[in-house]
């Protein structure tokens, strides 16, 4: 029986090519949980700019930002970062129809069975209300209200779940502060060349345009949509889903504020894209993401700086992208994260996450020396469902939907689908059920609150809600109505939280 490795040798050194999010997590998190196992190099050009469009997250980063040991008002402060409860989805059922894709529950598991069977059943009776009167998170949305409390007094409901948005660029710099005081070095630099080993195909080095060499173990390739190490020396390959998410652009422009922030991102859906709205203190995050075979360039700036709120700051700029994935996230030494590994369009404010689910995963899978296959391979095969699983939530915003104002919007209704999430659509639509794989990002309420924010409305609840008498049921909806409205009527504004726990200095001057 072979001898089992030890893993007290010489720390492994670990080069990060590219920095800004995506590479600044990565150094972050490796100095942090690694510790004196690696030695972590970041190689960043300041001549190369960062795409820096990713201000909004999903409240799995607060999980990160409590591992990091990072204080939460140093942090939103120093990021001029607002907070996030939800994401009001405008215009995407039909015109003028709205709904807000939360983080928080809806109302109370009875029975043993999800709360909405109850409110579903309440509704083909003729009463109950709406599903998001049952929803804090809705709630204070609706009434600009905001509060990280834990628990709400003695309510019997969690507390508030949240998110970010903040400027990208700034939490790449306050990662970056944070990693470097932690034993990450820099080295500035242009790579013009990746060297590989002869025999085996792994990055052995790469080379600056100085003529310096970065040498290393085990490679992070941050590098953005080139991709440097992943696809252009590893040429691992990439599978292409715009078939089905057809946006291929995006412009981007910052544009000034002229209300209080609200606590939630907008997605305001156009002829043939969507727009997005992200409110920081000291400005607002603005884009149009949009298919170039449907509408223009020209057109689309157009319907960009005529739906902003206030004054644009900058000239738009436009990004392109394919959306998909590398065929492999994790090929010989060299580990894909951010743009490098794939792209999934900002929807549901993805991107940051799947930098955090990678490092963590690669933490989580550190390699022995030599790196084994079977550790690569199951890397892969997590990774690979958490994209398709992301990849089948945003597709079904688009390809449920009621209007007929667009060929676009058409098409996307019209179009096949993956059977993943056709299965999980008949599923719903029979019984009210739904169905989450492990490696599934989003809970039965966030595929709730879309497949019903959409339209799609079951054609049977659980049976169990029927155990209940129409008069408990009565009670009971009302208790719990009675119970959100309350806790939400609690919270401070959203500005004033800000305000009193952690304004930005240069938002507040």
């Amino acid at each position: 029986m072979a001898k089992p490795q030890s893993h007290r040798e010489a720390p492994r050194k670990v080069v990060v090519v590219g920095g800004g999010t995506a590479g600044w997590m990565a150094a972050a998190s490796l100095v942090k949980f690694l510790g004196r196992l690696v030695e972590v190099e970041v190689v960043e050009s300041e001549a190369i700019g960062i795409v820096g469009v990713g201000e909004a997250t999903i409240p799995q980063i607060r999980n990160l930002n409590r591992a990091l040991e990072i204080d939460e008002a140093d942090f939103v402060a120093g990021t001029n970062g607002s907070f996030k409860l939800g994401i009001e989805f405008i215009n995407w059922r039909r015109l003028d129809h709205s709904y807000l894709h939360n983080f928080g529950s809806i109302g109370l598991s009875v029975n043993q069975i999800h709360f909405h069977h109850h409110v579903f059943r309440a509704q083909a009776e003729g009463y109950g209300g709406d599903l998001w009167d049952y929803c804090v998170n809705t709630q204070a949305a609706r009434a600009g209200r905001f509060a990280p409390m834990e628990r709400l007094g003695s309510s019997p409901l969690g507390g508030v779940a949240y998110a970010y948005h903040f400027d990208a660029a700034l939490y790449g710099q306050y990662l970056r502060r944070y990693a470097e005081s932690r034993g990450a070095r820099r080295t500035e630099g242009r790579i013009v060349e990746v060297i590989q080993d002869p025999e085996s195909g792994d990055v052995e080095r790469v080379r600056l345009e100085d003529g310096r060499e970065v040498a290393g173990e085990i490679f992070v390739d941050c590098s953005g949509f080139r991709a440097l190490l992943i696809e252009g020396a590893l040429k691992t390959g990439y599978e292409d889903w715009s078939r089905w998410l057809k946006c291929d652009s995006a412009l981007a422009v910052p544009s000034r504020n002229t209300r209080p922030p609200r606590p939630f991102t907008q997605a305001i859906a156009r002829e043939a894209g969507w727009q997005w709205r992200i409110p920081l203190q000291h400005r607002t995050g603005n884009g149009h993401v949009f298919s170039s075979g449907y509408v223009d360039v020209d057109t689309a700036r157009e319907t960009l700086l005529a739906n902003l709120e206030g004054e644009a700051l900058a000239e738009p700029r436009l990004i392109r992208f394919t959306t998909g994935r590398r065929r492999k996230f994790w090929n010989r030494n060299v580990l894909a994260l951010g743009l490098a590994s794939g792209f999934l369009e900002p929807l549901e404010s993805t991107s940051i996450h799947l930098v955090q689910s990678g490092i963590s995963r690669f933490i989580q899978m550190f390699p022995t020396r030599p790196i084994a296959d079977a550790e690569r391979d199951e890397y892969n095969r997590q990774v690979t469902l958490e994209f398709e699983r992301i990849r089948d939530f945003l597709i079904l915003h688009y390809h449920l939907n009621e209007r007929t104002d667009s060929p676009f919007w058409i098409d996307v209704r019209e179009m096949d689908v993956p059977e993943t999430l056709t299965s999980k659509i008949a599923l719903f639509k029979a019984s009210g059920r739904i169905y989450r794989d492990a490696q599934d990002l989003f809970t039965e309420a966030s595929w709730l609150q879309v497949m019903h924010g959409q339209g799609l409305t079951p054609q049977a609840w659980h049976p169990m809600a029927d155990k209940l008498s129409e008069a408990e049921l009565r009670d009971m909806l009302a208790n719990i109505r009675q119970i959100v409205t309350g806790a939400a009527a609690k919270l401070p504004s959203h500005a004033d939280h800000i305000a009193r726990c952690c304004a930005a200095p240069q938002a507040a001057e």
